[in-house]
């Protein structure tokens, strides 16, 4: 049953929300467009504001349910964990588009809000401060992830410390962090656009 879940989150995670945004509604193909992410962010700044939140919602339940079919399946830390990654990982590097896909910042925070929801508000809580106070994504998106591992940690408030989802929120970290390496570039440069600014 572990294999089966985390196939099927692999295969929720490549669903190319932003992809077809795009192409539905304004005909280009994200991959080619701006920062070449199918993510939220790009789809903002090249088709709209409500598409835009249309799917960032929907990457974000593509995380929220591959843990909740791990809990349903009565599955363990370290599964749900694993099919948490295997859904970031469809959104990533989508089978459907030949493997480039989004920066995993919303679908990873499906999948905080499934495993343990108040580390996933609180995390999103410093996001929209960041991004209120920066009006830059990118930056919102890099302190709320180098956050996450330190939210995770004292969200166990004395209880026993859950390795698995620890070690979730350290990779989790990381892979943002590696997604947005360009961006790290940049924000040092001092060029990287606000919302609105075109790139």
């Amino acid at each position: 049953m572990g294999i089966l879940a985390l196939m099927i989150s692999y295969l929720l995670g490549s669903i190319p929300s932003g992809y077809l945004a795009g192409k539905w509604l304004a005909g280009i193909d994200l991959r080619r467009i701006g920062s070449g992410s199918t993510g939220a962010t790009n789809v903002l700044r090249h088709v709209g504001k409500w598409p835009a939140l249309v799917v960032f919602l929907i990457d974000v339940i593509k995380g929220v349910i591959p843990i909740l079919i791990a809990k349903n399946l009565v599955l363990n830390d370290y599964w749900q964990v694993g099919a948490g990654l295997t859904a970031l990982a469809g959104h990533i590097w989508p089978i459907w588009l030949g493997g480039k896909g989004g920066k995993a910042v919303a679908t990873g925070l499906g999948v905080l809000l499934g495993l343990t929801w108040q580390v996933g508000m609180a995390c999103f809580g410093i996001f929209l401060t960041m991004l209120s106070l920066s009006k830059i994504v990118s930056l919102a998106s890099i302190v709320s992830s180098i956050s996450l591992p330190i939210l995770m940690f004292l969200s166990f408030d004395g209880r026993e410390i859950q390795p698995a989802y620890l070690s979730f929120s350290l990779l989790t970290m990381l892979i943002v962090l590696w997604r947005h390496r360009s961006n790290l570039k940049r924000l040092v440069e001092g060029n990287e656009p606000q919302i609105g600014q075109s790139r």
